[in-house]
């Protein structure tokens, strides 16, 4: 009798290959890790395959795992369409990303996301943490990333990111002037660490530049205007930290976290793959 394969199962292993891992594949399946790496074996055995490759840090398809993946999706996608009689209906999920959280995880970010589903639409907004926060507490977003302020609690952590002071290598400061910085306008909370750090300190500074977002404060401190706090992970090749050569205060650290308030399990598997995307760039 030819064997067949398990509609579950292949689910979980597409899954696994978009997640990365067996942990957050069980999250989004609502089982355990145990249940998903069983599911894996029985169809590396049914297919007489190695499928992943399993380290203590991360879950990679094997050639044979990528060898089969195209195949996978396409007999979901079959699936779906046989029990509905037509193509799934297309989905939205409204994320909001702080300006100074997104750094370079945006791309790997939407491709991961594409590959899940071409059935989602992703509505995605980058601003203020807080103003990200506002608009998720008023129901206006089905999930925020965005970093942890004040004494606001509870969501999912998925990186914590260190600070430092970032100039152009060609960077000078002439001496007996006034600090000069690159920064978004309030209510940054990044700038608000910064100036107050600075304060405390007693240094003296002045904005020499104000953007409405991170890329353009980036390009400033390229171009050699002025220095930037930024997050270590988001800073640009071309930036250099020159805040211990500058005797700076130190900015300390910040987390990143994931709120939500979505259940449909489409939307939870979409923000999963946000999650794995998150951890996958910080720990590269």
């Amino acid at each position: 009798m030819t064997p067949t394969l398990d509609i579950a199962t292949v689910q979980a292993f597409l899954l696994v290959a978009d997640l990365q891992s067996f942990t957050r594949t069980a999250e989004a399946l609502g089982t355990t890790q145990a249940a998903v790496s069983l599911k894996l074996q029985r169809l590396e055995t049914l297919l007489g395959k190695r499928l992943v490759e399993r380290s203590p840090r991360a879950v990679r398809l094997t050639a044979d795992g990528a060898g089969f993946l195209e195949r996978a999706r396409v007999l979901i996608a079959a699936h779906d369409r046989a029990l509905s009689g037509e193509a799934p209906a297309a989905q939205s999920l409204s994320l909001g990303i702080s300006d100074h959280a997104a750094g370079p995880e945006l791309v790997p970010l939407l491709e991961r996301l594409h590959a899940m589903s071409s059935n989602l639409t992703l509505a995605v907004t980058i601003g203020f943490s807080r103003e990200m926060q506002d608009a998720y507490d008023a129901g206006e977003l089905d999930a925020v990333v965005v970093r942890q302020e004040g004494s606001r609690r509870g969501g999912e952590k998925l990186i914590e990111d260190t600070f430092g002071w970032f100039a152009a290598r060609r960077f000078t400061l002439p001496k007996g002037e006034p600090l000069p910085l690159a920064t978004l306008a309030p209510p940054c909370g990044v700038r608000a660490i910064a100036v107050r750090a600075l304060d405390k300190a007693g240094i003296a500074w002045r904005e020499r530049f104000v953007g409405g977002g991170v890329t353009a404060v980036v390009a400033a401190t390229l171009a050699g205007l002025a220095i930037a706090p930024l997050a270590r992970r988001i800073a640009p090749p071309g930036l250099v930290d020159i805040g211990l050569a500058h005797k700076l205060p130190k900015l300390g650290s910040s987390k990143v976290m994931l709120h939500s308030k979505v259940s449909d399990p489409a939307k939870l598997a979409a923000l999963r793959a946000v999650a794995a995307t998150f951890r996958s760039v910080a720990a590269a």
